[in-house]
């Protein structure tokens, strides 16, 4: 049990640091009922741009669901750091969809810093930026994911210890194959049989924060919904952990096949060619592992809200007789990718924690 109590541990760790090492992405938000503006949307009509990026970003609020002019939203705490005026704290709602200046602050919609937070002066003119630690969807999202996973491995490490000796029932007996096909498929082959046990509780962790997150994102529910894994902050938070383990890990050979690998001395003098290829190398797997999972979990969101936008345009071009018409359509498509989707959740976890063992692996073996 000593295992399952470090492994536990680590989970901890890992997912507490990476839940407050986002940055927030600064889109408006709301809390309460407001009135649009009919007039600018019957000259503008319907933008499936922003209609797309809007539910696929980040945001200050938790949208629940909307009711002809009533939005339901859960507002968010807003932290700012101004050099000027010190620390705030205020909820989102305060920002009322982002149309109200509250404490000489509020969301830009254009120019360079269009969906941030920006500073004001008394005459309304914008001054700077202060360092934003909100706490966004995404970032809410996080801190929820990791409640869950504790819950579900504090209740599997339980069960197991009550029913030593016996088979696995419960949830225990979803959660006990998929460690032990990590265990046998993946870290073993990858590192090593002396040496996999150390980095098993980081690649448990990485496994299954990546699988819960990808499979929250597809249930548009609350607290479900937030594009965790489709947000790059978070994949790049994700693989500067791998980056971190595999350069602490790294051992002497590992280092001189960068520096100094086996190659014709003419690949290294008076050019260091292979040197900076192998340099280079360490540095574009944790770009690769980042960009991987969040282009494949984005762009799944993406197509789904590009099916749902195509009712709108098609009723906004030729009126809701045909929005009706192309909804069976597009509800059939969007079905199919949410299907497809949770293939890709399961592959692009298994993919990110293989790549990350195999890079363990490659830090830690010895020369031969």
């Amino acid at each position: 049990m000593k295992a399952t109590k470090t492994r536990i541990y680590f989970t901890a760790c890992l997912l507490f640091i990476l839940a407050f090492s986002l940055t927030s992405e600064s889109v408006f938000a709301e809390n309460e009922q407001h009135e649009l503006d009919t007039t600018k949307h019957a000259e503008t009509g319907f933008n499936p741009g922003d209609f797309v990026m809007h539910h696929v970003s980040d945001a200050f609020e938790w949208h629940i669901a909307t009711f002809g002019e009533t939005h339901i939203s859960i507002p968010l705490p807003i932290i700012l750091y101004s050099g000027n005026s010190g620390w705030h704290f205020f909820w989102s709602s305060k920002f009322h969809h982002g149309e109200v200046v509250y404490k000489n602050f509020e969301i830009a919609h254009q120019g360079e810093n269009s969906g941030k937070i920006v500073e004001l002066d008394e005459h309304g003119e914008v001054v700077g930026l202060p360092v934003d630690l909100s706490i966004t969807k995404t970032v809410a999202g996080v801190i929820f994911s990791v409640i869950l996973l504790l819950w579900i491995f504090l209740s599997v490490a339980k069960s197991a210890k009550r029913n030593a000796n016996q088979a696995p029932k419960g949830l225990q007996n979803l959660i006990e194959p998929i460690i032990l096909f990590l265990r046998d498929e993946v870290a073993k082959p990858a590192i090593g049989e002396k040496k996999y046990e150390k980095f098993m509780p980081f690649l448990l962790s990485l496994f299954f924060f990546i699988l819960v997150n990808n499979f929250m994102g597809l249930i548009p529910i609350f607290p479900f919904g937030a594009n965790v894994t489709g947000n790059i902050a978070v994949t790049m938070a994700l693989a500067l952990f791998t980056f971190v383990v595999t350069t602490i890990n790294g051992n002497k050979h590992y280092w001189k096949e960068i520096y100094n690998p086996d190659v014709p001395w003419w690949l290294k003098f008076p050019i260091p060619l292979m040197p900076i290829v192998e340099l280079s190398g360490v540095i574009t797997k944790p770009f690769v592992l980042m960009v991987r999972l969040f282009a494949n979990m984005m762009a799944g969101h993406l197509i789904v809200m590009v099916f749902i936008s195509l009712i709108f345009i098609f009723a906004n071009l030729m009126g809701p007789a045909a929005g009706a018409a192309i909804s069976p359509v597009s509800v059939a498509f969007s079905v199919f990718i949410l299907m497809l989707d949770l293939l890709v959740s399961f592959i692009q976890a298994y993919v990110f924690t293989l790549l990350s063992a195999l890079y363990f692996g490659m830090a830690t073996s010895e020369h031969h």
